[in-house]
This record gives C-alpha cells, sequence and structure tokens, in this order.
C-alpha cells in the first residue's frame, strides 16, 4: 500500500468529520424517535393536553439536534463554541432521559424522593436511547479535536518550503583558451562628439546623467522557521499585542494559519477562571 501525500491525508480526514457527523445525527434521530411516546406520555400523566403534549419531545430534540450538528460543522472550520453550548447538549440529554425514566423510578402511587420501588427493565430500556446519545456526543467531539490537531499539523508540512536544488557548476572547458587577443581601441572621438543644434555651433549637454541607476540588491527572504519554533514565535506576538499580519511576517507563516492560532489562544484565555491570568 502506497503512502498518501499530506494533501490526500487532510481530504480523507475532512471526510471522515464529515461522516463522524452524519452518524451522530442519524442516532440522535432515532433515539429520539424512539423516546417520543414516553415523552408524550409523562406530559399528558402531569396534566398537559394531549394537543400540545406531543411538542414537548420535539422541541427538545431539535435543540439537542441544533447543538450537535452545529457543534460537528464548526469543529470543522477550527471554531470551538463556548461552554454554554455543552450546559444546552447535557441540559437536553439529561432532561429526556429523565422524563423517559420517571415512571421506572417512580412509579405511580410513590412519593418523590430515593428511588424504592425501582423498575430495572424499564429503567434499562428507557436508558440506553438518551444515555448512548450523550455519551457518542462526548465521544465524537473528542474525536474532533485529534482528527482537526493531526490536520493543522499535516497543512504545516504542506505549507512548508521546498528545498531548492543547487545549479551544478559548469565543466571546464577541455579547449584551451588562448591569450587575450590584441583589441583594436576605440577612437575617443567617438563618444566625445558634440550635440549641434541647427548649425549655431552651442552643445547642450544632457541633463540626464549617462550611467544608469543603480538598482539594490533584493533582501533575501528569511529562513523559513520549524513548526514548533513559528508556534513559539506566534505566542510571543500574541501575549505582546502584536497585529496578525506582523506575527506572520516573524513566523514566516500565513496570516490565515497566525489568525486560527489566535483564535485559539483567545478562546482559551476565555476558558480560564476568573482571575487567572
Amino acid at each position: 500500500m502506497t503512502a498518501r501525500t499530506p494533501a490526500e491525508q487532510i481530504t480523507a480526514l475532512h471526510r471522515l468529520l464529515g461522516t463522524l457527523t452524519r452518524v451522530l445525527v442519524a442516532v440522535a434521530v432515532v433515539a429520539l424517535v424512539f423516546t417520543a411516546s414516553n415523552v408524550t406520555m409523562f406530559a399528558i400523566t402531569h396534566h398537559v393536553s394531549p394537543w400540545i403534549a406531543w411538542l414537548l419531545d420535539p422541541m427538545v430534540a431539535v435543540a439537542l439536534g441544533a447543538v450537535l450538528i452545529f457543534d460537528g460543522r464548526l469543529s470543522e472550520y477550527g471554531l470551538y463554541p463556548s461552554g454554554w453550548a455543552a450546559v444546552l447538549r447535557w441540559f437536553a440529554g439529561v432532561g429526556t432521559w429523565v422524563m423517559n425514566c420517571w415512571s421506572s423510578l417512580w412509579p405511580a402511587g410513590t412519593g418523590f424522593g430515593i428511588p424504592r420501588d425501582v423498575d430495572p427493565a424499564g429503567l434499562v430500556l428507557h436508558s440506553i436511547p438518551p444515555v448512548l446519545l450523550i455519551v457518542l456526543a462526548e465521544a465524537i467531539n473528542h474525536y474532533r479535536h485529534a482528527i482537526l490537531a493531526k490536520i493543522a499539523e499535516l497543512r504545516a508540512q504542506v505549507e512548508a518550503p521546498v528545498d531548492e536544488v543547487e545549479p551544478e557548476e559548469a565543466p571546464e572547458r577541455s579547449t584551451p583558451v588562448p591569450p587575450d587577443a590584441a583589441i583594436p581601441a576605440v577612437s575617443a572621438s567617438v563618444f566625445r562628439t558634440p550635440l549641434v543644434i541647427c548649425g549655431d555651433r552651442q552643445v547642450f549637454h544632457p541633463g540626464f546623467p549617462r550611467t544608469s541607476t543603480p538598482v539594490p540588491p533584493a533582501q533575501p527572504e528569511p529562513e523559513r522557521l520549524s513548526a514548533g519554533e513559528a508556534a513559539n514565535v506566534i505566542r510571543a506576538c500574541w501575549v505582546e499585542g502584536m497585529s496578525i499580519p506582523e506575527a506572520a511576517r516573524l513566523s514566516t507563516r500565513s496570516t490565515s494559519y497566525v489568525h486560527k492560532i489566535y483564535q485559539r489562544l483567545n478562546e482559551s484565555r476565555q476558558a480560564l477562571p476568573a482571575g487567572v491570568g
């Protein structure tokens, strides 16, 4: 099996991200359809009109499905939502589990508190869909982080400069070079002929220099830093508050690459508890 290039691996990893999102959405739809009847009956037994009781499960399903889909799509672009997305995901999942397992934990006629008359079979039956959905969502979230880290590593390899091939020296000529031949001298009068205008013998010397203006030598491009050195330079620029173009110049990376690193550093700072620098 031939090894794939970094670009081909990046394409394959992006396809894998899309597959993970589709699997999660499919499991979410099946699980929420399975729990729809239990949630509806839970609402009806607690004095909710049957005309609107069926709305409870789709309401929770839409909220949970939205956060799962958007988390997956945003992570493909290197964007990570705040902690409120995790709060919404867990609240919707745990809420669905409680409504499904209520009758198994607290059957009719028992008071609320520590469950004493638990229906084990009903508890297992109604726990599998919501718990499976919550655990799968968290597992896929970790998969996405690992895949995106690998994609960033492969992109750094793709953007690395290719070593230039040094030109070979021309072979020495086998034919001996003759000694310097006598070059006939050119008369200086050829270059000293005055400029005559209208036969008036007035000479007008040119007002511009006869020699061309020297062109300053081009500045050599800085040597490209390694991935680790570039990351350290970008982090230092971020700490000092430098702009993205300046950080890109110092780290020898593109502005889009520096923008992603800045964004992750900003998000990591926001995720720190209050009072921590």
